[in-house]
C-alpha cells in the first residue's frame, strides 16, 4: 500500500486522476501535520493520536488508513527538504477557507501536548505564509483552537 501511495508523488501533475489527487492532498496535508509534530524533536503519542483524529474528521479516514498516510507522509518528509511541494499542492486544490482549516489542524497538533514551543511557532508562521494566509487568518485559527481546548 505504501508503495502505491509513494507513486502518487511521482506522477506528473497533468495526468492526475481525481482519486489520486484526493490521496495526494491527504498526504500533503498530513505531511504538514507530521512536520509540525516533529518540529520539536518529540513526535509524541498524543500528537500522533491527534493527527489520526484530524485525518478522520477532515477526510473520513479509518484509523488504519490514517496510520498509512502518516507513514507515507513521514517517508515523503524524509526525502524532501522543502515543504513547498506539499503547500503548492494544497494551494492549487484548496480554497482559502479550506487552507484555514488546514492551519487549524496544524494548531491542533501543536497544542496536543499542552505547550507551544518556539520551533512550532516559527514553523506554523512559515506554513501560513506558504499557504498564502494572512497573519490575521493564522491568529484567528489559533484563537479558535485555543478556545476549543479551554472549553470544559
Amino acid at each position: 500500500m505504501i508503495e502505491s501511495l509513494l507513486q502518487l508523488f511521482q506522477k506528473p501533475s497533468t495526468e492526475e486522476p481525481e482519486a489520486d489527487s484526493a490521496e495526494r492532498l491527504q498526504v500533503a496535508t498530513c505531511a504538514l501535520l507530521v512536520e509540525m509534530a516533529q518540529s520539536d524533536d518529540d513526535f509524541s503519542d498524543l500528537e500522533r493520536e491527534r493527527i489520526v483524529q484530524l485525518l478522520h474528521e477532515r477526510f473520513g479516514l479509518s484509523r488504519e488508513r490514517a496510520e498509512e498516510v502518516i507513514a507515507l507522509a513521514q517517508e515523503e518528509l524524509d526525502g524532501s527538504v522543502q515543504l513547498w511541494r506539499f503547500t503548492r499542492l494544497i494551494n492549487r486544490n484548496f480554497s482559502n477557507d479550506e487552507k484555514e482549516k488546514v492551519i487549524e489542524m496544524v494548531w491542533r497538533v501543536i497544542v496536543a501536548d499542552g505547550k507551544i514551543d518556539r520551533y512550532e511557532n516559527h514553523l506554523v508562521h512559515r506554513l501560513a505564509k506558504l499557504l498564502n494566509l494572512t497573519h490575521r487568518q493564522l491568529i484567528n485559527a489559533k484563537i479558535r483552537v485555543l478556545h476549543e481546548n479551554s472549553e470544559p
